[in-house]
Parts: structure tokens; C-alpha cells; sequence
């Protein structure tokens, strides 16, 4: 059961093969009936091509092993075709060669486009969720909680005074800062919450189904938890913190949300830093 979960595409992959499988099972019986006067080949390189781009290169190599075979088989069934007996069997190798490499620069190209699509949705730095993708994520949660009328909180954290440790010790260090603030914050938060560097040295985290009591009490613990990093690095950094409880989303845009949010961090600001201002919408 907890193969299933994990794998929820399994099922569909296997699928996929059994039908690839019968489908070159297929055009060979085709073949056969034709003659070798026509190629197929075709065939066997748009089918590879769709089961290893959809079902991975294992599948693909499966696929390009089973084209072959099959391929094969019936060059064996027409031998008196051929001039020599190892024809069939030289031609079969040649196209399994073939095969295999369509498969494995396909997949290697799937994979880098995978690869790229993440890093596009990741920041470069700390490899949390970069302001686009956390604006995507913080949307699609907003839509659900107008579904289902539940409290929603929108944490927006800006670090104080990080310009003076890129300064006075060096942008490493900075840098370095900045993954350790992710660390912190990701490490006091739950899996179903959404972190996000907006830019910077400005974070985001929406805590969904969170209301007023809840979101008090994240926020404070998360502003001790990152005071206790900066000591312990004695990094002379503080966190102004604007915090948004939402009873309900009813009407409001996620861009409406952030502003609030932003606000109530940009008030910290104005009045001294380091401090969390907490403001529950839609309460009397």
C-alpha cells in the first residue's frame, strides 16, 4: 500500500509498457504479412520514443530490446529472403544499437528539462521555493481555502541590518546567512507549509489552515529560532516579521494577502525592528 502511494504513476507505466509491448508485437506480425520489401522502422522509433519519454529509460531500453527481438524474429521467418544467415542477425544488432541511443539521449534530454524546470522554480541559493513558485504554491492553497472556508496566515519575515554583514564580512558570509535563515525556517514549520525567499534578504511562509492562536505562536518561536542562530554565528542580524491571519479568504487575492502582510513587516520596521506584528483580518 505504501508502494502505491509512493509510486502513484506505477500502475500507468506498466500499462504503458504492456501496450508498447503489443503494439511492436504487432507491427512485426505486420511485417511478416507484408514481406521485407517495406521498412518499419519507423514505427519502432516513434513507439520507443513515446515509452521512454512517458514511461522512463528503463522502459525505453525494454522497449528497444523487445523491437529488436521481435524485429529479428521475423527476419528468421522470412530467411530465404536473405543471402546469408547472419543478416538477419547483424541487422537486428545494428538496430538495437540504434535503438538504445535514441532511448538514452531522450531520456537524458527529459531529464534536463526536468532539471531545468526545477531550478526555475527554486531560488539558486538556499533551494527553497524562489518568489514565483511560492506566489504559484501560496495562489492555489488561497483558491482552497475559499472552497472550504478554513484560516489561512501569511508570514512575511525581512532580515535587519544584513547589509552590514555583507559589508563587514565578506558576501560568503551572507550568503551563507541567508541558507541558514531557510534552514531555520523550514525546520519550524510543517511540510504542508510554504516557504519562499521573495529576494533579497525578504521570506515568505503561508501556514495553511492556521488560524490567529496558531499563527501567534509560530511566528513568535520562529523569530526565537532565528535569533538563537544569529548569537550562535554572531551574525548582528535581527527579523522584523509582519504577520496575516486570514479567518477567511472569502474575496481577497493573494496579492491583497502579501500587501497586508508586507505592511504589517514594513510597521516593524518603522517602529524599531525586531519584533512580530500580528493583525487577525476579518475578526471584530
Amino acid at each position: 500500500m505504501k508502494d502505491d502511494v509512493k509510486n502513484p504513476n506505477k500502475y500507468f507505466r506498466i500499462l504503458l509498457v504492456a501496450s508498447g509491448l503489443v503494439l511492436a508485437i504487432l507491427v512485426a506480425i505486420v511485417r511478416y504479412l507484408a514481406g521485407p520489401e517495406y521498412t518499419y522502422s519507423l514505427f519502432y522509433v516513434v513507439l520507443i520514443c513515446f515509452i521512454t519519454w512517458f514511461a522512463g529509460r528503463r522502459a525505453g531500453i525494454f522497449m528497444s530490446v523487445a523491437s529488436a527481438v521481435t524485429w529479428i524474429a521475423v527476419d528468421l521467418m522470412t530467411i530465404e529472403a536473405y543471402s546469408h544467415i547472419l543478416i538477419p542477425y547483424l541487422n537486428g544488432s545494428f538496430r538495437l544499437i540504434v535503438f538504445l541511443i535514441i532511448t538514452i539521449v531522450l531520456s537524458r534530454l527529459k531529464g534536463l528539462l526536468e532539471l531545468e524546470k526545477e531550478f526555475a522554480r527554486k531560488d539558486f541559493l538556499t533551494g527553497i521555493a524562489n518568489r514565483r513558485s511560492f506566489c504559484e504554491l501560496a495562489a492555489i492553497e488561497i483558491e482552497r481555502t475559499h472552497r472550504y472556508s478554513t484560516p489561512l496566515t501569511m508570514v512575511y519575515v525581512d532580515l535587519d541590518n544584513f547589509k552590514a554583514v555583507n559589508d563587514h564580512f565578506g558576501h560568503h558570509i551572507g550568503d551563507s546567512l541567508l541558507c541558514s535563515v531557510s534552514r531555520t525556517i523550514e525546520k519550524n514549520i510543517r511540510t504542508t507549509d510554504t516557504v519562499g525567499r521573495l529576494g533579497g534578504d525578504e521570506f515568505a511562509v503561508l501556514l495553511r489552515e492556521t488560524g490567529a492562536r496558531s499563527a501567534h505562536i509560530v511566528s513568535h518561536k520562529l523569530r526565537e529560532e532565528l535569533l538563537a542562530v544569529m548569537k550562535k554565528n554572531r551574525w548582528p542580524v535581527t527579523f522584523s516579521i509582519g504577520v496575516a491571519t486570514y479567518k477567511s479568504t472569502a474575496g481577497i487575492t493573494f496579492q491583497e494577502i502579501m500587501r497586508k502582510a508586507d505592511s504589517l513587516m514594513y510597521s516593524v520596521k518603522q517602529d524599531g525592528k525586531n519584533r512580530v506584528m500580528h493583525e487577525v483580518v476579518g475578526l471584530h
